[in-house]
Parts: structure tokens; C-alpha cells; sequence
């Protein structure tokens, strides 16, 4: 079955373009021209990824994302025209997975698309394998993380990224470490990515998110998990 795509765009040229692009890359592609009919479509589709412009004309980008996140964990890619301004930043925090920037390449979205999909997969890992650190436990086959007994909900990328921390056994991971095993693109990527869903997930799993003891920073080195 091919995988979906919810393109909320607001320039019908683009999305025209995108639509078919994708379409040639082998995904079913469902169009949006604002980010309200974005989350009509969400609800009516429940597509596996969601490519959301950060300029729309009824709200922005961040808004709509936000408004994903308090009712879906699907993964979302913030399309933003400038790659060195706060948008990047504001865009991840809002709770997207990835960005990409202006113009947009279709071969070169198709495999981040790709990418993203990847790392939705369950871990594969024996049955048993739980990771303790505090009174926070991280089931590796499951996908279920918990502190003191009650779920923490962690989207996919969340979810993946404390997964390979919890994998490293107490060491060290470095951010192109991360970047490789749970975003998929090596030192093509940017190390923001990691350091704001670093900061998205201690927000969740940390007694005191700015005093953090689970999930630590090694300086000039990468973050790891306290076990």
C-alpha cells in the first residue's frame, strides 16, 4: 500500500507541482490550501506524514503544528523559506520532526520523506528489553515510556531519539551520531534537530526540565542517558 502525504500548502502552483512530484515518488498525496482544512484533513485522512508550509493564509505554520500535536503523533515536516533564521528553531519547538527549506527539490523531499517514515518503525529489539533510568522506563519493543508507572506520551521522533540513547548503555552519543541513526541523514543534517528535541523530550521525561538528571548534556561532546 503506497504511504500518504498531507501537503498543506497554500500556493496552488506549489501544490500542484509537490502533488504530482510525490506522486511519481510512489506516495498518495492528499492537498490542503489552508491549515484549517489541513486539520479536517487530518481527521478525515490520518495520513502517515503531514508537509506543513509555515506561511498560510487563514494562521502559520507553527499554530497548525501545534494544534497536531495535542491530537496526533504523526510525523510533520515544517517547510520554511529561510534555513538560518528563528523560524527553523520555532518550527521544531512548535512540535514539527524535520524541516526543509525554499525551493523545494522533489527528489530531495521524497528521501527525507522517506527518512521520517523509516524511523516510525517499531525499534527492533528483544521483547524484554526495558531501560531504567531513575523511575523513568523506556520499553524498547514497545514503544512505551513511563515514569512511576504512568505513560509519558512521546511522539515518534521523541520516541526514537531517547530509544537510541537508551541503546548507548550510559555513553556518550554525539549529535551526528543521533543524526544519523534518528533522522537518517548523517552530516547532511542539522544539529538543531537534535538539540531541540532534546530539550522537547526533557520537557517530558525530567522532574525539572531546566535542571536536567535523565537526559544529560556532555559538553563539546553530544548528550546521554543517566542509568
Amino acid at each position: 500500500m503506497a504511504r500518504s502525504v498531507l501537503l498543506v500548502e497554500d500556493d496552488a502552483r506549489v501544490r500542484r507541482v509537490l502533488r504530482l512530484a510525490l506522486a511519481d515518488e510512489g506516495y498518495d498525496v492528499t492537498v490542503a490550501a489552508d491549515g484549517q482544512q489541513g486539520l479536517e484533513a487530518l481527521e478525515r485522512e490520518a495520513p502517515d506524514v503531514v508537509l506543513l508550509d509555515l506561511m498560510l493564509p487563514d494562521t502559520d505554520g507553527f499554530s497548525v503544528c501545534r494544534q497536531i500535536r495535542r491530537v496526533s503523533a504523526v510525523p510533520v515536516i515544517m517547510v520554511t523559506a529561510r534555513a538560518d533564521s528563528h523560524d527553523v528553531v520555532a518550527g521544531l519547538e512548535s512540535g514539527a520532526d524535520d524541516y526543509v527549506t525554499k525551493p523545494l527539490v522533489a527528489k530531495e523531499l521524497a528521501a527525507r520523506i522517506r527518512a521520517l517514515l523509516r524511523r516510525t518503525e517499531p525499534v527492533r529489539e528483544p521483547a524484554h528489553a526495558v531501560v531504567r533510568s531513575g523511575d523513568l522506563c523506556i520499553g524498547q519493543s514497545d514503544g512505551l515510556v513511563t515514569r512511576g508507572g504512568e505513560p509519558i506520551p512521546l511522539t515518534r521522533t521523541e520516541f526514537r531519539l531517547i530509544a537510541e540513547l537508551a541503546s548507548a548503555g550510559g555513553a556518550v552519543c554525539s549529535r551526528e551520531h543521533l543524526l544519523d541513526r534518528v533522522w537518517g541523514y548523517g552530516y547532511f543534517g542539522d544539529s538543531r534537530i537534535v538539540d531541540v528535541h532534546i530539550r522537547r523530550l526533557r520537557a517530558k521525561v525530567e522532574p525539572d526540565p531546566a535542571s536536567p538528571v535523565l537526559v544529560v548534556t556532555a559538553r563539546g561532546m553530544g548528550y546521554r542517558l543517566v542509568l
